[in-house]
């Protein structure tokens, strides 16, 4: 079974990503890019090394390893095409020393054979590559046989005995049995009852009773086929065209076996497909949901597909691509917000169905959309309701491989009053073709029905035409029979005759019975009856199927024609004439009576009438109709209408006992459908038009909302204040009913204005009405700040902005009032009427004034809004304006032009001052008289002199005085314009690499009245596929040298510079040949300063080579061995400027010279290394030793067992003798098996130990046996003199002996002295002979043989004699001291003993 594991980039997608497919430089890796720029620093994955396929015997150790980059570092996963990687089967391996994922299979067995994936990916792409991996069995024959036989469709033995023909009762040159093609039966086991009669007629099956009896034989064999291999099958969906042009069935299935192999056939071949939805056939599993996919769908894609499990048929579907046409594609629709827009095509075949797109995204019949199909199946129409600005794009109409597309265009309502508040919803429709469209469908329908009746017209003439001839046949046949005996092949002649006449006859007399119900009868099986279908003569699909030909106990037409001639014939031959006739391929069958177009599903609104239609290809033709099976009496409320070749049943007031099953049945035919009778929610339209008027009140009054509905209980009922529900509190009221609803608002205010809606739902739908609610109220204060449009000593005028909510109502006044700063009473000015603007000119100079404003409208008067200080007749001076801009410099004239300055100062220009300054110079002139100011925005410097270089600045005047002046110009000389330069010279490329191209060129030269100095120069690029040149400098550079950047590797560039200065540009200078984006051509040269030549390699490792080294263009890499290209297994990675020669697992055989060839069109290098693999050497054979020649041993031993397998491998013998008890190497690269060791003296043993060595190291040792030549000694005798005991004791003494004291009260004494005596003495402290050990007040110690004592505070009784005693079993030892205490000392301690303290 085909797993695929979940990852997150499976229809990824974040909003915005795309997916570019990019080249590996290893091949066969395929790259995908989510980004369209990668960051600095970051890359896509990318393999160095890939997984190489492998072929291994059956049991064998299987390993795939690949090794990749990327930053960030990219995540590695495995996957098979048929099966999941089970734990205890394949081991994930990541070797953190060498980078390196493996996939490890050990013991690999037959059903492991597969297709392996790698795939590593990281945020910015993914990179994936396959291998395969082939098992070789055991026993292949017979190994090979079993797999074929487990994948081979079984044939059961009931299979094998219906394919027995019976030659017995038919002569097999009257074996014209019709036979239905294999795909007609699978389609069957697969398709919904829906779709039967359908498949039915496209394969001109009319016996419905055989067929069906014989679909459920091969339903039940299908089933015991399929339960061996599935548990549970369904959901199956037959395969249907997407909008973006794939394909896709699905069907949900458990399997038995998780490693059952899925397999996929089309029109019987198998078809490979893979897990990712990418490719050409996909596969993608999500639970038990399986979904197939073919993407790209083209005209080949048609055909039968079908899916196994483990040889078993599963499921079949058939691909079929439409072949209509659009005669007039979907146009262009303009629509206001909140209407409906209606897009519509014309087909030039009739299809039931197309996909509509928008936006990319699949539309579906819903609330949103409204997709119909016309009676003719011609017109399609696509209705997008209650357009919004997010419902704005590109729509698509897609049938087949054919599509169309639209924008969908909306325009904002601009209304400024509902700016913020949601627009009410309108019935008008934008869009739709109208009346062109219906005409073009009729004269498309008129076009395909001559086309139709022209092919049965000359199908009949083809069919009377052949039962004529038989007709003559059996004439001839039977004047020969009568002219002679009737011998038994007359006989049969005159019958087979007869029997096509027969046929034929009964063809064209009455086609729908082909085959008898008396045939099936007498035979004991029921022969299948197959009519030609429209669909061969170019009629079209029968959509309906026909009712039983025969009934049981009624005789068959071919019994009755059979005369009492045939009753004296054999059995077999009156068989023969009873069946209808062969039939023969090429003819064509008038199918009689049938539905041209059936019935289809209608559902239809309690009280609405309903009508079914059905149309029959013959106006004579009566048809019955019949509900629920029981046929219908036309009554007040049904009635039966005739309409040319049209049936119609209407039904009046539908109500719920209309609904059921309606069928009509004529000549035979029939044709079914559904009335499914609903109860949506309605709405009067009355009661609507009435419902969406305004309710406008005044702000504290109350406003009321009822709507009267129909509708089927329950029903739900909600209100929505501007999208918001509204529920039941102190101020609103909701009452509800079955048949009506009312909402009560209580107390209003201005804020709950807006949109009214209710929404009726219902189990049938649900329907809206929306009104719309104004509450009156007076208006919010005007915004300020108020804009100064002049503030003069005789005026002041200001603007101010409207109120943020004028309540409702229009403006009708502003009312103002004035203070003068420093008084208290405020001036009424009145109402200054709705524009909001005021102009007083009732100022004094140098007051400031206060402004009270307020709105007014018809509900009151707002509050008011208060302006800042205002001054009249302040000074207040322009800006600067803006730089002058020099238009045109003449020797005696300089133009200029410049703009306003953006701050007049609250009054009006009255003019501005143009000053000039010479370069140089600090000293501004002025051009024109201080009271005569310029009054334009232009002015013509003539007072200039010839040759010398100025600047400008200009400042504006008002009615305060001049304002700052403005930047200053550019400097320009007073001289007639320059002529343009002419060409760049000597224009070259300096440097090149594959991005970057440098270029240097000279100065134009300079001819006076032709052409002048360049002042700079302008670089163009053009790509060679361009025809247009584009700028790689913005402002013209001043140097004669440019590098361009950012060009594509090896691409080819036109390139030119054109000189230019104020007179304009000079001509182009191309470069002679177009360039290509690489560096400067550079024969192959390897960088690398110390390359190894040499190289040794442990078997079993991977083996690394890599080589440096730059060369222009890029050159070839060819990498030998031995002389030979490397082998196939032998991995080489090559960059631009680097080459790589890997083995993932190296062996003896690797072993030799590679030489690596880098070639280019300059010129070739070439570079070689000596790879040696080995591995560590086995120890040598069993050592013996042999004394040849006294004084010396010969060693030999048995040679290595890797001796044959390296020509290196060498011994070292390492020997060791009894006296001086080391390992001396006594022999080193030893390439014999045998060495004499020389000195050996008698009397020693020697032991000796042979290595194998090879580059690799030392192998463990073989030892020889212990070699000794005996000697005879004399016997010696020593007499040792009697050694005395020694003892280390001795008595204790004092090394230190104490010391005389001298201490001050209150201070601390520290006496010590040292002691030494083994074993250790016991120390005791005595004061005027009485022992101190136990004495608590002195704090006494014996470390290591020092003896101290401590007073911690010296009293005056602490003085006197101190006496330290030292006993032990060697004696006794005394030594005493005095300590005197010196009374009234005061003063610090010393540091001493203040250390001595915290010691202690």
């Amino acid at each position: 079974m085909f797993k695929i594991p979940k990852a997150k980039n499976q229809e990824p997608t974040a909003l915005g990503q795309v997916k570019i497919k990019k080249k590996s430089s290893v091949p066969g890796v395929m790259i995908t890019q989510y980004v369209e720029e990668l960051p600095d620093g970051m890359t896509t994955p990318d393999f160095t090394r890939k997984p190489i396929g492998l072929t291994l015997q059956e049991g064998k150790l299987a390993i795939f390893r690949a090794i990749v980059t990327g930053k960030p570092t990219p995540t590695v996963t495995w996957m098979r095409n048929n099966g999941e990687l089970p734990p205890e089967r394949y081991k994930m391996v990541f070797d953190a020393s060498s980078g390196e994922h493996q996939l490890q299979m050990p013991g690999v067995s037959v059903d492991q054979a597969d297709t392996y994936k790698c795939t590593a990916r990281n945020e910015y792409g993914k990179a994936a590559v396959i291998a395969a991996l082939n098992i070789i069995e055991v026993g292949y024959k017979k190994g090979k046989a079993m797999q074929q036989s487990r994948t081979a469709v079984r044939e059961l033995p009931e299979d094998f005995k219906k394919s027995l023909k019976r030659t017995a009762d038919i002569d097999p040159k009257e074996e014209t049995k019709p036979e239905i093609n294999d795909r007609f039966w699978e389609l069957l086991l697969s398709a919904d009852k829906n779709n039967i009669e359908n498949i039915c007629a496209q394969y001109g099956v009319t016996d419905f009773r055989w067929m069906l009896k014989k679909l459920n034989e091969k339903k039940m064999e299908r089933q015991q086929e399929q339960e061996k291999v599935v548990e549970r099958l369904c959901n199956l969906k037959p395969i249907e065209m997407k909008a973006d042009g794939a394909a896709e069935f699905e069907l949900e299935m458990s399997l038995k076996d998780p490693l059952s192999k899925i397999f996929l056939y089309k029109d019987g071949v198998m078809i490979p497909f893979d897990a990712d939805m990418d490719v050409k056939h996909g596969l993608k599993q999500v639970g038990k949901k399986f979904v197939f996919s073919i993407n790209g769908v083209n005209p080949e894609d048609a055909g039968l597909y079908q899916v196994e499990v483990d040889g078993v048929k599963i499921f079949s579907t058939d691909l079929k691509i439409p072949v209509a046409d659009f005669l007039v594609k979907i146009q262009d629709v303009k629509a206001e917000e909140r209407e409906d827009a209606v897009f519509q095509c014309v087909l030039s075949h009739p299809v039931t169905k197309i996909s509509w797109m928008g936006k990319n995204n699949s539309l579906q019949q819903g609330d949103k959309y409204d997709i119909t199909v016309s009676e003719d199946m011609l017109i399609h129409t696509l209705m997008v309701k209650d357009c919004l600005l997010l419902d704005k794009g590109i729509y698509s109409a897609v049938v087949g491989l054919k599509s169309c597309s639209a924008w969908l265009i909306l325009e904002a309502d601009k209304d400024p009053k509902m700016v913020g508040k949601k627009k009410a919803r309108k019935t008008t429709q934008a869009g739709g073709g109208g009346d062109d469209l219906l005409r073009i469908a009729q004269e498309q329908q008129a076009k395909l029905q001559r086309e139709k009746d022209e092919l049965i017209a000359r199908a009949k003439a083809k069919a009377e035409e052949e039962a004529a001839a038989a007709e003559e046949e059996a004439a001839a046949a039977e004047a020969e029979a009568a002219a002679g005996p009737p011998t038994a092949a007359t006989q049969k002649a005159v019958g087979n005759a007869k029997a096509n006449t027969d046929g034929k006859t009964n063809a064209k007399a009455k086609p729908k019975k082909i085959a008898g119900a008396g045939d099936g009868e007498k035979s004991g099986k029921q022969e299948p009856a197959v009519e030609c279908t429209e669909e061969k003569v170019g009629i079209g699909k029968i959509e309906e199927k026909e009712q039983n030909h025969s009934k049981q106990g009624e005789p068959a037409p071919s019994e009755k024609d059979g005369g009492d001639a045939e009753e004296e014939e054999p059995a077999e031959e009156k068989r023969k004439r009873q069946r209808t006739g062969p039939l023969v391929p090429d003819t064509v069958i008038d199918p009689g009576v049938f539905f041209a177009s059936g019935l289809a599903d209608v559902t239809a609104i309690l009280g609405t009438d309903v009508e079914l239609v059905c149309k029959l290809s013959s106006e004579d033709t009566d048809a019955m109709w019949y509900k629920d099976g029981k046929e219908i009496t036309p009554t007040d409320d049904l009635s039966v209408v005739k309409d040319g070749t049209y049936r119609k049943l209407i039904i009046k007031s539908c109500k719920e006992s209309d609904a059921g099953k309606y069928r009509c049945e004529a000549d035979g035919r029939k044709t079914e459908a559904m009335l499914i009778a609903e109860d949506p929610p309605r709405i009067n339209p009355d009661d609507l038009a009435e419902f969406m008027k305004p309710v406008i009140i005044k702000s504290g009054k109350d406003a009321s909302f009822k709507l009267s509905f129909v509708g089927g209980e329950p029903m739900k009922i909600q209100w929505y204040n501007d999208g918001e529900e509204l529920v039941q509190t102190t101020n609103i009221r909701i009452e509800k009913s079955s048949s009506d609803s009312r909402l009560l608002l209580t107390k209003c205010q201005r804020k709950i204005s807006g949109e009214i809606k209710i929404k009726i739902k219902n189990e049938y739908g649900t329907t809206e009405a929306i009104t719309q609610l104004i509450v009156l109220d007076k208006p919010t204060p005007p915004l300020g700040p108020v804009e100064i449009i002049e503030s003069s000593a005789s005026c002041i005028e200001f603007k101010w902005r409207l109120p943020k909510d004028i309540g409702g109502s229009p403006i009708t006044d502003f009312i103002l009032e004035r203070q003068q700063i420093g008084r208290n009473s405020w001036k009424k000015l009145g109402k200054v009427g709705p524009e909001a603007k005021y102009r007083d000119t009732d100022v004094d100079h140098g007051r400031k004034y206060c402004y009270h404003i307020r709105a007014e409208n018809e509900q009151g008067v707002s509050e008011m809004m208060e302006t800042d200080d205002i001054q009249a007749g302040t000074k207040a001076y322009p800006g600067p304006p803006s730089a002058p801009k020099i238009v045109s410099a003449f020797k005696d004239c300089i133009n200029l032009a410049w703009t306003a300055p953006a701050n007049t100062g609250g009054t009006n220009i009255l003019g501005y001052n143009v000053e000039r300054r010479k370069n140089g110079s600090n000293l501004w002139t002025m051009i024109n008289p201080l009271d005569e100011p310029i009054k334009g925005k232009q002015h013509a410097v003539k007072d200039v002199v010839e040759g010398i270089e100025y600047e400008f600045r200009v400042s504006a005047i008002n009615m305060s005085g001049a304002g700052e002046p403005s930047a200053s110009s550019e400097f320009v000389f007073a001289r007639d314009p320059k002529k343009p330069p002419g060409k760049v010279i000597d224009l070259k490329v300096t440097n090149s690499t594959y991005t970057t191209l440098s270029l240097g060129w000279t100065k134009p030269q300079v001819e006076e009245r032709v052409q002048d100095e360049a002042k700079g120069y302008l670089v163009d690029l053009r790509p060679a596929e361009n025809t247009e040149w584009s700028r790689c400098n913005a402002s013209p550079i001043i140097s004669t040298s440019f590098t361009i950047v950012g060009l594509k590797s090896m691409a080819m560039y036109w390139v030119r510079v054109i000189a230019t200065n104020e007179g304009g540009d000079g001509e182009p200078q191309d470069l002679d040949n177009y360039i290509i984006a690489m560096p400067p051509p550079v024969r192959p040269q390897f960088t690398d300063k110390k390359m190894k030549n040499f190289l040794v390699v442990k078997a079993g490792n991977s083996t690394r080579v890599n080589f440096n080294f730059k060369a222009c263009p890029i050159p070839t890499i060819t990498w030998l061995k031995d002389g030979m290209p490397v082998p196939k297994y032998v991995t080489v990675s090559n960059t631009d400027t680097s080459s790589q020669l890997m083995i993932a697992s190296s062996e003896r055989h690797d072993t030799g010279i590679y030489t690596i060839l880098v070639k280019n069109l300059v010129g070739q290098d070439t570079s070689s290394v000596e790879i040696r693999v080995t591995d560590d050497p086995r120890p040598p054979g069993l050592v013996e030793l042999e004394e040849n020649v006294p004084g010396t041993v010969t060693v030999s031993w048995i040679p290595s067992p890797d001796e044959k397998k390296d020509d290196r491998l060498h011994y070292t013998v390492t020997k060791h003798d009894s006296i001086k008890r080391t390992w001396q190497t006594v022999a080193d690269h030893l390439f014999n098996n045998k060495f004499t060791a020389i000195n050996v003296i008698p009397g020693r043993q020697y032991k000796f130990r042979i290595y194998a060595k090879n580059d690799m190291g030392l192998s463990a040792p073989s030892g020889s046996p212990i070699w000794e030549v005996n000697r005879k000694k004399e016997k010696y005798s020593l007499k040792l003199p009697v050694s005395k005991a020694l003892s280390f004791e001795f008595p204790p003494s004092f090394s230190v002996p104490l010391k005389m004291h001298r201490s001050p009260e209150s201070y601390e004494c520290y006496m010590s002295c040292a002691v030494a005596g083994n074993p250790r003495p016991h120390v005791t402290w005595y004061k005027n002979n009485i022992s101190l050990n136990t004495n608590t007040n002195y704090y006494i110690t014996n470390t290591c043989g020092v003896c101290s004592l401590v007073i911690l505070k010296v009293g005056p009784n602490d003085g006197g004699d101190y006496s330290v005693v030292a006993e032990s079993p060697r004696g006794r030892v005394e030594c005493s001291s005095k300590l005197v205490v010196e009374a009234g000392f005061s003063g610090p301690p010393c540091p001493d003993k203040q250390l001595l303290f915290k010691i202690n």
